[in-house]
């Protein structure tokens, strides 16, 4: 790695940043005498370090839960549109990633400019195209990054609770993975291709690419015509039904998330256009994700719980999918949630201060035990996405009176209502088989020989409690060895006192 990416100036940056998270997760003023960057200094630190942490700050711009609302307003701030590549860097981009192809028309002022790539127009055939090229040295400086910043987090370990450690720890670990495929335009391409074939039946138009043209430098796509999602001008200016197309767009999401499993995770209003014939367009391929089945059906147990105002229920589902740790008491967490879906179904209330009510009670869960399991931090980041698109034309949009309705038609269709029948006639068939289980359990419990099997969540609690238990035993033993030791060496006033903390630990022990 280039020397110029591990510059004292810019690891120091780094640290600042992760101080300022760190203080204001634990709400905190300070900490080795070093207060948290102002919401603004923030918002700015962070576009001047660039493209791995310009989305690492879009991933938790979604947590109000660690955030004050005015650092929350400057993360959604924080944008990824950059100068172009210089004049030289650009020649040699193309001349790599295009190998001598020949594309007429090619317009070397780009009509987009991100912190990844840039997009040129040009045209093969007579018919127009995109093209997406590399910034120059990129993925050389996503490593050095994520390479600072993950050896900074081990340091900063033991400052964090348990679990709002394995929080953070899950989103730079999910984000570091998703960085590194974004980076990769061949990766990029094969999303694309596999996206288009999975959904085309959902009536939303996707790129064409021009496979002779790409490589890992390069993606050369048909040209998509359209404004941006929220473009209210060019929307009234062609009459355009927004409200069939917020429904198409919910539809086409509960499609990817709750019954396929495949979604992509970074539908921002620039990745989703909108033709003057009112046709939906998706772009930029480089944030998808998969989600396994079971955790496909807690989600689904989560919206139809929440549907039914069924806490309870809401609160199981939870963690299953690792949402709230499995230790956490069950009451306190159904009236959390009975007061947010409280707040969401006001209707004498407007979206800004549902939204601010919604803060402050986030704002009291710090010290619960709440998690962020791997798969939650993107459906997380586009359910705000789509909520905030939604927001953009219907003032009191939200999840629970606008989204969930949605998703209750589609609860048959994601629980795969069309196997019903099959599955009736297999657990008819297997139904003595059932009979005599149930039988052969009743008989172990009467023998005091039953086997418990344990969800690798709950099992995940347990083991995190066990090692914090030996650790803290470990230590305390540790100041006792080291007492006997300082007593040997003379200093017996010192070793009378160390002796003592860890005696009192073992006594105190919880």
């Amino acid at each position: 790695m280039k020397l110029h990416l591990f510059s004292p100036l810019r690891i120091y940056s780094i640290f600042r940043f992760l101080v300022t998270v760190f203080l204001l997760i634990k709400g905190k003023k300070r900490i080795f005498f070093i207060p948290p960057l102002a919401p603004e200094a923030f918002q700015k630190t962070i576009n001047n370090l660039g493209v791995s942490f310009i989305k690492l700050a879009q991933v938790l711009a979604t947590r109000s839960d660690f955030f004050p609302t005015p650092y929350l307003l400057e993360l959604q701030k924080v944008h990824d549109a950059v100068a172009p590549m210089p004049e030289k860097d650009f020649k040699k981009v193309v001349h790599r990633a295009l190998q001598g192809k020949r594309i007429d028309n090619f317009n070397h002022t780009p009509i987009a400019s991100a912190s990844i790539g840039q997009v040129h127009i040009g045209s093969i055939d007579g018919e127009k195209v995109a093209i997406k090229l590399k910034r120059e040295g990129i993925k050389e400086k996503v490593k050095a990054d994520i390479f600072i910043l993950n050896s900074m987090l081990y340091f900063f370990r033991p400052l964090f609770s348990q679990s709002t450690k394995n929080s953070i720890e899950t989103v730079i670990k999910e984000y570091s993975k998703m960085l590194f495929q974004e980076v990769s335009f061949n990766q990029e391409r094969q999303n694309l291709k596999k996206f288009a074939a999975t959904y085309s039946h959902c009536g939303i138009v996707f790129p064409r690419i021009y496979e002779s043209y790409c490589n890992d430098d390069v993606l050369v796509m048909s040209f998509c015509e359209g404004f941006c999602f929220d473009d209210k001008r060019n929307i009234k200016k062609h009459n355009i039904d927004i409200d069939a197309i917020i429904k198409k767009l919910v539809n086409f999401y509960v499609e990817q998330m709750l019954i396929n499993g495949y979604f992509h995770a970074d539908p921002h209003p620039g990745n989703l256009l909108i033709s003057k014939e009112g046709d939906l367009i998706l772009l930029d391929y480089g944030m998808v994700k998969n989600i396994g089945s079971q955790t496909r059906l807690a989600i689904v147990e989560l919206v139809k719980a929440a549907n039914e105002k069924d806490y309870e229920t809401y609160i199981s589902a939870s963690k299953r999918l690792g949402i709230i740790a499995y230790d956490a008491n069950d009451a306190s967490m159904a009236e959390f949630a009975q007061k947010m879906f409280e707040i969401f179904e006001d209707d004498s209330l407007d979206a800004k201060s549902m939204q601010t009510l919604a803060q402050d009670l986030l704002q009291s869960t710090k010290e619960m035990p709440f998690k962020l399991p791997q798969d939650a931090v993107y459906i997380l980041r586009v359910s705000a996405i789509i909520e905030g698109l939604g927001t953009t034309y219907k003032e009191n949009f939200n999840g629970i009176k606008d989204i969930l309705p949605i998703l209750k038609q589609n609860l048959t269709k994601a629980l795969g209502a069309e196997k019903l029948t099959t599955t009736l006639k297999n657990e008819l068939i297997s139904l003595p088989i059932t009979i005599k289980h149930i039988r052969n359990i009743i008989n172990k419990v009467s023998e005091g020989s039953i086997n418990i099997n344990i969800d690798k969540n709950q099992l995940e609690a347990i083991s995190d409690k066990i090692n914090d238990k030996n650790k803290s035993y470990a230590i305390a033993f540790a100041l006792m060895v080291l007492g006997i030791f300082l007593l040997m060496l003379g200093y017996e006033n010192f070793a009378i006192f160390v002796f003592a903390v860890g005696f009192l630990k073992v006594v105190f022990m919880k």
